[in-house]
């Protein structure tokens, strides 16, 4: 090892108790749990998960409704069944799924600092996956001004108050956010007895599916404000209402509540690849890789929410079952990598992810690359230039939407050349 500076845990880390693993995984969550379990079908000796909460599954673990396990496992689970599933698979392929251990930084190139129950130590491994996903930002980091009283939650939040605390969640809520996510908080809330009386997006379509906003607004009777923002939180010990703005008339109005739950707007926890020194993707702030998901650091590798802020978890977890092979072939000595080209989002597209594609090698994990925009395009055409000229057009036969992943074919990328300079994906005006 190369070894880091001071703050990375060098000097005092060498006194630790010390282990070792062929590969430790940071984050239980779908993407963790599955790369540990197809690692372990590769022949991987030593698969170390380390987990800060203290049951392994993610999100699903209490997301107390049906929806997920549909494209990794073929069949249709509620959240907390999925994440079981997920955590037995791993654990009977023979990985170790260690809870309660929180990673604090780096003592060397591919050398964890963990603290946990049992104090704190070093692991050595010869390859890291980060799995640790991402969470929402809160109402603080939405610079929502107005009074602090009880009542205010991010849907991670919630769904941990109402499903794992058993608590109350107020009578009358509003759901900052149209994605689909905000129906989850919109179905948790139902489960604990609070009617959730208004969404708000600020953009002039929800962020959802057109299907999913139409069966939440006729079955579960919400209405959805378009071009709406929340401007202030009203109330002394507990909320009693916000102040709501129409964004193109500048109208503003109070709208009666006692509970606030801020939805998506998501960021990735990307602390442990900033303090290594992985390049950060500026725009969607998780790792930048290839298609292999490999990180700008050697034998550090990327996947799952970490990498596309934020995606549904089988997606997350077939990110993990792809992993695995560029792991395998990484700690057998296969390293010979081709050069990288950038490839860059253009607007209305916000950030691509993989970040770099070396021609020739593996397609990204389901054969796709992942975008996210800020406008509502129905029928897109999407173009990849490179050298001031197009080598690839496509018409998606769906929308480009705010609020959710877009998928195009990673074989719009077979034309790149690794002398030509970065790729830039965008929209055609034909």
């Amino acid at each position: 090892m190369t070894g880091l500076p001071a703050e990375h845990g060098e000097g005092p880390a060498t006194g630790l108790p010390a282990e070792r693993a062929d590969v430790v995984i940071v984050g239980a969550g779908p993407a963790g749990l599955t790369a540990a379990r197809y690692l372990r079908d590769a022949g991987v000796s030593s698969v170390l998960v380390l987990e800060r909460e203290a049951q392994p599954g993610g999100i699903p673990r209490h997301s107390d409704h049906l929806g997920y396990g549909l494209r990794d496992l073929r069949t249709v689970l509620s959240g907390p069944a999925y994440a079981r599933c997920l955590a037995d698979l791993a654990a009977a392929a023979g990985a170790e799924i260690r809870l309660s251990a929180m990673v604090t930084g780096w003592a060397g190139d591919r050398s964890l600092l963990v603290t946990s129950p049992q104090g704190r130590r070093r692991i050595d491994a010869r390859a890291v996956v980060l799995a640790s996903g991402a969470r929402e930002r809160p109402r603080s980091a939405r610079l929502v001004p107005g009074d602090r009283p009880e009542g205010i939650f991010t849907t991670g939040q919630l769904q941990n108050h109402v499903h794992l605390h058993h608590q109350p969640a107020g009578t009358r809520a509003v759901v900052v956010g149209a994605e689909l996510v905000s129906w989850s908080a919109v179905l948790t809330l139902r489960a604990a007895g609070c009617r959730a009386v208004l969404l708000t997006t600020e953009y002039a379509r929800p962020e959802c599916y057109a299907a999913v906003t139409a069966a939440g607004r006729l079955g579960l009777g919400v209405p959805v404000a378009r071009r709406t923002r929340v401007t202030r939180v009203i109330g002394r010990d507990r909320v009693r209402a916000v102040e709501l703005e129409h964004l193109g008339t500048g109208e503003r109005r109070t709208f009666a509540c006692d509970t606030v739950v801020f939805t998506g707007n998501w960021i990735p926890d990307h602390e442990l690849a900033r303090l290594r020194g992985i390049e950060i993707d500026p725009q969607h702030r998780g790792p930048v890789v290839d298609s292999a998901l490999r990180t700008t650091a050697e034998g550090i590798f990327a996947a799952g929410n970490l990498l596309h802020p934020v995606d549904t978890a089988d997606i997350a977890a077939l990110d993990g079952r792809h992993v695995a092979e560029p792991v395998r072939r990484y700690l057998d000595q296969d390293r010979a990598y081709g050069p990288a080209v950038r490839l860059r989002a253009q607007p209305p597209f916000t950030w691509v992810a993989p970040g770099l594609i070396r021609p020739g090698e593996v397609a990204a994990p389901g054969g796709h690359a992942s975008l996210w925009a800020s406008e509502h395009h129905p029928f897109p055409r999407v173009t990849v230039r490179q050298g001031g000229r197009s080598i690839a057009e496509r018409r998606l036969p769906w929308p480009v939407a705010p609020g959710r992943v877009c998928r195009i074919p990673w074989n719009l990328f077979s034309q790149v050349d690794p002398e030509a300079g970065d790729v830039a994906i965008g929209l055609s005006d034909r």
